[in-house]
């Protein structure tokens, strides 16, 4: 079998997402992706991944890391690593469509019938405009529209109400993040007693309305200096948060560490950890209580389950990462299902009921809290036959002249 043709799809409904196609010579067609910065993703697929995928003869997901992995930057988490990322889970797609198995038999089968997740509380326009995490490129709708599944809005103004509505539906997690705002007004370095108040209340009226039923993520972006994450996790502590999500960049492997032996709140971090060899650090150091792993941005699925195994030998579950598009998600659950540490499931249901379905079909099945995988070859999605009819979508071709 031979990649002969790879090809790009950006619609213009997440500009923020570039799916990718491999074609082969035996008519199949895996299916990948990379989010953010879609159109340098897609230049460097066109131009530097073309040349070396096309016409290779052995398109096994190790044999072509190998190919693609740079010498300049090669410990990075860029362009590169997502684009490469988006090659390795169609190259997945491909083998479980070519040998009729789902990506979780390959990976050895699967360890449970489905897995836990929680909503990440973001709506349906959140990230779609830059890739900034900033309070500018929330999505947030106009004062005089609501939107529907608007949970970032809605933990904000009625928190209590949200975790009620997420609680009826059988969701026993909600993420949120009630202390950005503050950090982009002091650029992370202090915030105020009101401002620290304001955030502990969001989940004290949580609290109130849910008591202990609710599992409560606090994501912090990794914008805080450690004095300040210190502060915030102090303040929670007595609310039970489930965890604190990079409360500082994972890469300040000294300063996680120590902030770690100073708070009684777990900490979760991975999604910006680049591969095994960025996590080892902060297992061996005892800084992470949960791998938030992102299978595209650490490169594929190839190292997401390394990554995973690595976190396993430190007795550490993980939690791979979702808001980032419908394959990542597909192939993510794939490997928490297979994971023996794999423990919860991030979606955001905002995006599963709006633009995730209306860019593809064959996702995973959500409902009362759990997640269940189909059982179709491959990590089971494909993209909608109609998926030009809901805006402006650009492709891009580059085919094999051998």
């Amino acid at each position: 079998m031979k990649i002969i043709e790879i090809e790009t799809i950006r619609p213009g409904i997440q500009p923020n997402l570039c799916l990718v196609r491999l074609h082969t010579d035996t008519g199949l067609s895996g299916l990948g992706e990379a989010f953010y910065c879609a159109a340098a993703v897609e230049v460097y697929l066109h131009s530097e991944v073309a040349p070396l995928l096309l016409g290779a003869v052995n398109p096994a997901p190790e044999a072509i890391g190998r190919l693609l992995t740079p010498y300049v930057g090669y410990q990075s988490g860029g362009i590169e690593q997502r684009g490469n990322g988006a090659i390795d889970m169609a190259l997945w797609d491909l083998l479980g469509l070519q040998t009729g198995q789902p990506i979780v038999r390959l990976l050895g089968g699967a360890a449970r019938d489905g897995i836990r997740i929680y909503n990440t509380c973001a709506g349906p326009d959140y990230v779609s405009s830059t890739m900034r995490q900033n309070s500018t490129n929330w999505g947030l709708p106009p004062a005089s529209r609501t939107a529907q599944y608007e949970d970032l809005q809605g933990f904000l103004t009625r928190p209590g109400a949200l975790a009620r509505e997420l609680a009826d539906e059988g969701i026993t997690g909600m993420k949120i993040w009630p202390f950005d705002m503050a950090a982009e007004r002091t650029g992370g370095v202090d915030l105020s007693v009101n401002e620290l108040a304001a955030g502990v209340g969001i989940l004290e009226a949580i609290r109130s309305e849910v008591g202990w039923d609710m599992d409560v993520m606090i994501e912090l972006h990794g914008l805080w200096n450690r004095r300040s994450a210190t502060r915030i996790a102090h303040a929670l502590a007595g609310l039970r948060p489930y965890w604190i999500e990079d409360p500082l960049r994972p890469d300040a492997v000294d300063a996680l560490a120590a902030l770690r032996a100073e708070i009684d709140v777990p900490i979760a971090t991975g999604e910006t950890c680049f591969g095994r060899r960025g996590l080892l650090p902060l297992l061996q150091r005892g800084a992470v209580d949960f791998v938030t792993v992102d299978v595209g941005w650490t490169g594929g699925l190839t190292e997401a389950k390394k990554v995973a195994d690595l976190a396993d030998t430190f007795t550490v579950p993980v939690a791979p990462h979702d808001c980032t598009g419908p394959v990542s998600l597909a192939v993510a659950a794939h490997l928490a299902c297979a994971q023996q540490n794999g423990l919860v499931q991030e979606t955001t249901r905002a995006w599963l009921r709006t633009w995730y379905t209306e860019i593809a079909e064959g996702l995973p099945e959500v409902s009362g809290g759990f997640l269940r995988l189909a059982d179709r070859p491959g990590h089971g999605v494909r993209l909608r036959g109609d998926l030009g009819a809901n805006g402006a979508v650009q492709t891009r071709s580059t085919r094999w002249q051998g």
